[in-house]
């Protein structure tokens, strides 16, 4: 189902979360469930994972999490406030230690003047240090190849922040 290098770093993040005794909520609008669904592919994920909430639309965003309606309007659902917004709230109402917030374009419709398919927001948020990172990116490429590739941007971010967790200054 998963390429075999995203599904090995699946595994990494897996292995990390485990020995650090990280649990995981992911907030997924254009994944669809992807990173959650690839995350539960291994035995014992319960250890690790604590939910998965797929937000597609706006107002599954705003019921469903909380994401307030202003913010939407204001910025827009693909943007980072509100991927910022979705990795902090999942992490809240999960009960997880590391939220993940991913909005996009996956196309090949859903394209504004000032968004593309292909930008894609991931926001990583430590309940512990309540403090977040966003990386925003220009993915290439057909709808399933833009989501694949957001999975496997999300599990390098997993990565880096289990591995150097930033701390509060």
């Amino acid at each position: 189902m998963f390429p075999i290098k995203i599904k090995r770093k699946a595994e990494k993040v897996f292995k990390l979360c485990l020995k650090k005794k990280v649990k995981l909520t992911f907030a997924e609008s254009c994944t669809g469930g992807l990173l959650s669904s690839l995350i539960t592919s291994f035995p014992n994920s319960s250890k690790i994972f604590s939910c998965g909430y797929v937000t597609y639309s706006n107002l599954s965003k705003e019921k469903m999490l909380g994401v307030s309606k202003k913010s939407l309007k204001k910025f827009g659902a693909v943007s980072a406030e509100i991927a910022i917004s979705m990795a902090e709230i999942a992490a809240s109402k999960g009960k997880a230690d590391i939220g993940i917030g991913i909005t996009g374009i996956a196309g090949p419709g859903g394209a504004t003047k000032n968004k593309k398919v292909g930008d894609v927001y991931i926001a990583i948020s430590d309940i512990k240090n309540n403090l977040g990172d966003v990386i925003i990116l220009n993915l290439k490429g057909a709808r399933e190849q833009i989501r694949l590739s957001s999975v496997d941007c999300a599990l390098d971010l997993l990565i880096k922040y289990i591995l150097n967790p930033k701390k509060e200054s």
